[in-house]
């Protein structure tokens, strides 16, 4: 079976992992959020706590980043965008889709993770995936797609870093997002991946394999801004103001999303 099948195929069955909604999706009033899929657990944690605080409610929709960039381009009704890459944001901006830059709202890490049983043992070096995709060990190894999910962009920087990007190009399964990558990584159907830090630390997926962080230096920093679109309203306001209030940045903080200090 061809790399390229494999992935359709993989693709097809993860499809319903990239939109989730929030327990008060059915209300067509509260307002829809685009959010980097990194976020998907940490997220609807904070859209519940959101709501106990205050009886508001939000719809989430987790997907990747330059795809939603592109749907927001061509009218889609989210009120606020969180990116994985403030790249992003800043494009948006400069062309008329938000009234600011936004506010940064983490950094990111990525990190390799194995499922259970895996014969690949994560190190922070990648020096075991080298050894083992030398000896024709890898079958599969997953990441996001880097042509336009933030996650698989620095997942191939740190691939091109260590000197096996090239190498690995005939076992890469690509997710179109980062959760996808993490189902694929954790399938039992591939050696493993490179998914994000924060879907790692998740009680729904770290009982699922084990981790380690790659060296933040080996990418481009992932710096994660949010931005409020031209058409938010009330409700959306509300919550991109709970993002920097005490309960969400203690949940946010729980996920391994940091900031800089001084911003």
């Amino acid at each position: 079976m061809s790399a390229a099948i494999v992935r359709r195929t993989m693709l097809a069955a993860a499809a319903a992992f990239a939109f989730i909604t929030s327990p008060a999706s059915a209300q067509n009033t509260a307002p829809v959020i685009a959010a980097a899929s990194d976020l998907q657990f940490a997220l609807t944690e904070i859209a519940a706590a959101f709501h106990a605080d205050t009886g508001m409610d939000v719809r989430l929709s987790f997907g990747s980043t330059g795809n939603f960039a592109r749907q927001i381009r061509e009218g889609a009704p989210f009120q606020i965008f969180m990116a994985a890459d403030e790249r992003f944001i800043a494009e948006l901006h400069a062309d008329g889709f938000s009234r600011d830059n936004g506010d940064l709202y983490a950094l990111g890490r990525v990190v390799i993770m194995v499922p259970g049983g895996s014969t690949l043992t994560p190190d922070a070096e990648l020096d075991h995936l080298a050894e083992m995709l030398a000896a024709g060990q890898i079958s599969r190894f997953a990441i996001a797609n880097p042509d336009h999910a933030p996650y698989g962009m620095r997942a191939r920087e740190a691939l091109i870093t260590r000197g096996i990007w090239d190498d690995l190009q005939s076992v890469l399964v690509l997710g179109e997002n980062v959760s996808q990558a993490a189902q694929f990584a954790l399938s039992g159907n591939a050696e493993g991946g490179i998914i994000a830090y924060a879907l790692a630390l998740a009680p729904e997926i770290a009982p699922r394999g084990t981790y380690v962080l790659i060296p933040d230096d080996w990418h481009s920093p992932l710096r994660q801004r949010m931005v409020l679109l031209n058409n938010a309203g009330d409700v959306a306001r509300a919550f991109y103001a709970y993002m920097n209030e005490p309960a969400a940045r203690d949940i946010m903080d729980r996920y391994g999303f940091a900031l800089p200090e001084g911003e």
